[in-house]
């Protein structure tokens, strides 16, 4: 295939790739500032726009469950900006009430387009509303957390912690319903929960991604993974189910070409 972004190469580091919920569409977002859209046809994946956001390198942009907007947040920032495609507006949200954080840098937003929820610095998890941008709730994991994921149906949050502990937290009551060990983990870089709720996957800074299966994880506290990956030999920085739960991209961003299907 074609490079999806050759209407217009990044002057910077990529740090977000995303496929539209519903069209075919991908978007990038970068270190260059900028988030652009194009067409994906495979012929010449026309660009349909970019946008440029002045002084702010991007660390993370991601569509909302609809799909009509796209949220980014920077590399050293405390606001962010929400996108709204469908009339053209770039809002930026300066201050969200009741978040105390020097920046705000990793966040995930819910399957069903009611929540985004933003990691914050000592364990501390911020839950807002999607539709007003403001603080529901905040939860803190022991330790510090480096990655979080909703459940398919939203009703659940799996954060992983820097120390290798996943707690399992129900949405609707913001309580802690389970936590876990991820088996030989020595720091916790990123999980994934697979589109049929079926499967978690847990990759540390070893390399090695444990693969669960949820019903142990909401059960046991020190869980057997089905199967432990190793074939990354250095740390995992991603782990992405396909929709249909048969493929496990395991990739880590700091050797080339170190992406795995499974």
């Amino acid at each position: 295939c074609l490079p999806a972004n050759q209407e217009r190469f990044a002057n910077g580091k990529l740090a977000t790739v995303q496929f539209h919920p519903s069209a075919q569409v991908v978007m990038t977002a970068g270190h260059d500032r900028s988030v652009s859209l194009f067409q994906v046809d495979g012929i010449k994946n026309p660009r349909i726009q970019s946008i440029y956001l002045e002084s702010f390198p991007i660390y993370k942009a991601c569509f909302s469950a609809d799909g009509e907007q796209v949220i980014a947040t920077g590399t050293h920032h405390k606001m962010f900006f929400v996108y709204d495609m469908m009339s053209g507006s770039i809002v930026p949200v300066q201050k969200v009430r009741g978040v105390e954080e020097r920046f705000l840098r990793s966040f995930e937003v819910s399957p069903d387009g009611s929540f985004m929820l933003v990691t914050g610095t000592s364990g501390y998890l911020h839950l807002l509303s999607m539709k007003t941008k403001e603080l529901i709730s905040t939860m803190k994991v022991n330790g510090r957390c480096t990655a979080s994921a909703f459940t398919p149906d939203s009703s659940k949050i799996y954060s992983y912690s820097k120390e290798g502990e996943v707690f399992i937290w129900d949405v609707r009551s913001r309580k802690c319903l389970h936590k876990f060990e991820d088996e030989g983990s020595l720091e916790g870089k990123c999980i994934a929960v697979s589109k049929n709720n079926q499967y978690v996957a847990c990759g540390s800074a070893s390399g090695v991604v444990n693969l669960y299966t949820t019903d142990v994880c909401l059960k046991e506290n020190h869980p057997k993974p089905v199967k432990a990956i190793m074939n990354l030999v250095t740390s995992a920085t991603c782990v992405t189910f396909n929709p249909t739960t048969e493929i496990l991209a395991v990739a880590s961003r700091e050797a080339d070409e170190a992406v795995k299907l499974v």
